[in-house]
């Protein structure tokens, strides 16, 4: 009999596990320009809850408003440009085609004018390696290297609130709380720790299995769990 899994539960929509997005002040991204050229003001810098860095609101020069994830070293009053003919300094938007190499970046686009998919939580940034006919190489902060269209827009510089890891959650309770804002389930423990009616691999007896952990190609939905039709098990002799 199949058990109702928690990417079940979550599936279902219910409001234990529903993002509280209407508490998101906005959402961050490039503004709708490519290759023009347009200067703004930073008017603000605020904390969303839906961010682990804070925001900088942007009034552009014909009057559209925007929201950037904010680097380091940008200040209220500042100007920033986005466009060609920007230069590469932090908080500016450019094409990667026209950003040198080993410039560090951030909320980086995975197709042109998609307003950024790679690179926004606090303290991260990439680094453009090469530039190659296929594309634009770039170093990600898992230190994989992923080759994007030239045309992408990033943002130059290192995402502000690098420290925010230095500081210890100290009780389970606040890293609750922090992982709730994002609608991040939190704790996340093993089947064979929960209990028989929320795990095929749960029982009364914590960490031992109970049955086997291999499931047929066939298995209903709530016991397609642990090794999914494996060709073989055990170790190579």
């Amino acid at each position: 009999m199949g058990k109702r899994l928690i990417q079940q539960r979550r599936g279902k929509g219910s409001a234990a596990y529903r993002a509280p997005s209407f508490r998101y002040r906005a959402k961050a991204g490039h503004n709708r320009f490519g290759e023009e050229t347009i200067k703004g003001k930073i008017l603000d810098l605020i904390k969303c809850p839906g961010h682990s860095a804070p925001l900088a609101k942007i009034e552009y020069e014909n009057k559209e408003i925007c929201y950037i994830v904010a680097p380091e070293g940008i200040r209220v009053g500042d100007t920033i440009t986005s466009g060609s003919e920007a230069k590469p300094k932090p908080g500016n938007t450019l094409q990667l085609k026209d950003i040198p190499s080993g410039t560090s970046i951030n909320n980086l686009e995975l197709n042109p004018g998609d307003g950024g998919k790679f690179v926004k939580s606090s303290g991260a940034s990439a680094k453009i390696i090469e530039k190659t006919k296929k594309g634009i190489v770039v170093l990600l902060p898992s230190n994989k290297r992923k080759t994007f269209d030239p045309n992408c827009r990033a943002c130059i510089g290192i995402i502000a609130g690098s420290g925010r890891l230095e500081k210890p959650m100290l009780k389970a309770g606040n890293n609750f709380y922090a992982k709730k804002a994002k609608n991040k389930l939190y704790p996340k423990v093993s089947g064979t720790s929960m209990n028989a009616v929320a795990h095929p691999f749960g029982s009364k007896s914590s960490h031992q299995k109970g049955r086997p952990t291999q499931a047929s190609r066939n298995a209903p939905p709530g016991r397609k769990v642990g090794s999914i039709a494996p060709k073989r098990t055990g170790h190579k002799r």
